[in-house]
């Protein structure tokens, strides 16, 4: 399996490499949810075992350093896309059994410890086989193609799963039941395949990636490496307001995610809008993700022409103002699709412009320092932390509240994010004055 030594063109692997980590990633805590509710569970389990999974890719700050010291990554980044071609097959076919749901829970959660791996790797081969110049070309194609694989999986597999469970399977897409473990296992193959060409893919077209110069050279080390990122992280001035607004900042999109998603399938007697997987699929992951990277180009142009420090609180706005779109929807209960299309529009497009902010936040104020790529990577952590556990309560909080109560909820739950918008620090000077 040795490769030439010339590096095949960036174009071959990079945007296929950041296709295939959002394909895993939005397969297992977002499809999931559309697939948790088809097969009936109800809303608290659902959202609650979706956002669960986003704990391997929270904490993987912790062991990326030791995945430094063995072979190369492109070795861990083809083993991690072999084991996941496999386990999504293994999925599918243990979907046949009686009681799978524990089964198929158990290995979604190795599963997203591989795919949190391939994160790792592929970003490590993408920064260390590219140089500084390299890297900023080629951002915006690592960027459009992780979306670009959200878009794959929140529309056209979820419609394909739709698809096959009324066409192929003649049964009623809006009636939740084990009947449609036979569509989601289709999918699960189809996932399977995909990762396995991608496996081959990248073995033909993916360089090694180098060792970075500081990569620890054994488990002690790293250990060592690790403890004084941690050190040095709490050490920098104003460190509890920064951590607050990497927590905070998009609470209430936490609250927001899973739920909003539930609503849109749930049936018109339980307050939702009782779309199928195809209408859900086109409106929320077609609709509205364009919508949501137009946004993030908006966001992106705002900031550069005003200044993070001027942008923050208006992006919080942007952030937060439009959750009431989903509160709006579940008092009138529309059942034009242009109607819901349009208040998914609304909501994710001001989400896109707002949520920039966060990112430039980190990268600029609390990633600059000695452990640049670690401590932004923490701030990340924390952000995920954050999605995870007002995740895993957001279903069992709207069963108890009702969705307009809940919505209602969430509206409240914007508060905290205007707070330490208002005293997140910025201690770190850069040259980013208005553009004219």
């Amino acid at each position: 399996m040795t490769q030439s030594t010339t590096m095949k063109h960036p174009l071959l692997w990079v945007p296929s490499g950041y296709f295939t980590m959002a394909l895993t990633y939005n397969m297992l805590t977002a499809a999931s949810v559309v697939m948790f509710s088809n097969l009936g569970m109800d809303n608290a389990r659902a959202a609650a075992y979706a956002s669960a999974l986003g704990l391997a890719y929270t904490i993987k700050p912790l062991f990326a350093a030791f995945l430094e010291m063995y072979k190369t990554k492109k070795f861990f980044v083809l083993l991690s896309q072999l084991i996941l071609g496999i386990g999504f097959v293994g999925v599918a076919l243990v979907m046949n059994l009686p009681s799978y749901i524990t089964i198929m829970m158990g290995m979604f959660w190795v599963l997203s410890f591989i795919g949190s791996s391939q994160d790792i790797t592929t970003d490590g081969v993408y920064v260390t086989s590219l140089d500084a110049k390299q890297q900023a070309l080629y951002c915006g194609w690592q960027s459009l193609s992780w979306n670009l694989g959200k878009l794959a999986m929140m529309s056209v597999m979820v419609v394909l799963s739709g698809v096959f469970h009324q066409y192929l399977f003649n049964h009623d897409p809006h009636v939740s039941g084990p009947e449609w473990s036979k569509s989601w296992q289709i999918v699960f193959g189809i996932m399977g395949i995909l990762m396995l060409a991608m496996a081959a893919w990248h073995w033909r077209v993916m360089p090694e990636g180098s060792r970075a110069e500081n990569t620890p050279t054994s488990p002690m080390e790293a250990m060592k490496t690790l403890a004084d990122a941690f050190v040095t992280f709490f050490q920098k001035r104003g460190i509890w307001l920064m951590i607050g607004f990497a927590l905070l900042f998009r609470i209430s999109f936490g609250f927001l995610n899973a739920p909003s998603m539930l609503f849109m399938k749930d049936a018109f007697d339980n307050g939702g809008l009782s779309l199928t997987n195809q209408e859900f699929g086109i409106i929320y992951g077609t609709f509205g993700l364009c919508a949501l990277l137009v946004g993030s180009l908006v966001g992106g142009a705002y900031v550069a022409k005003k200044g993070l420090e001027k942008a923050l609180f208006p992006l919080c706005f942007c952030v937060n103002i439009p959750n009431i779109t989903f509160l709006i929807l579940a008092i009138y209960q529309p059942h034009s699709h242009v109607l819901i299309t349009l208040g998914v529009v609304v909501e994710q497009f001001f989400f896109g412009i707002g949520s920039v902010g966060f990112m430039i936040y980190l990268m600029q104020q609390l990633a600059p320092g000695k452990y640049a790529t670690t401590h932004y990577a923490f701030g990340t952590a924390l952000m995920g932390l954050c999605m995870m556990l007002t995740g895993m309560v957001s279903g069992a909080l709207q069963e108890l509240m009702g969705y307009i109560g809940y919505f209602a909820f969430v509206m409240a739950a914007t508060i905290p994010s205007f707070i330490i918008c208002w005293f997140a620090p910025f201690y770190v000077k850069h040259d980013d004055s208005p553009s004219t």
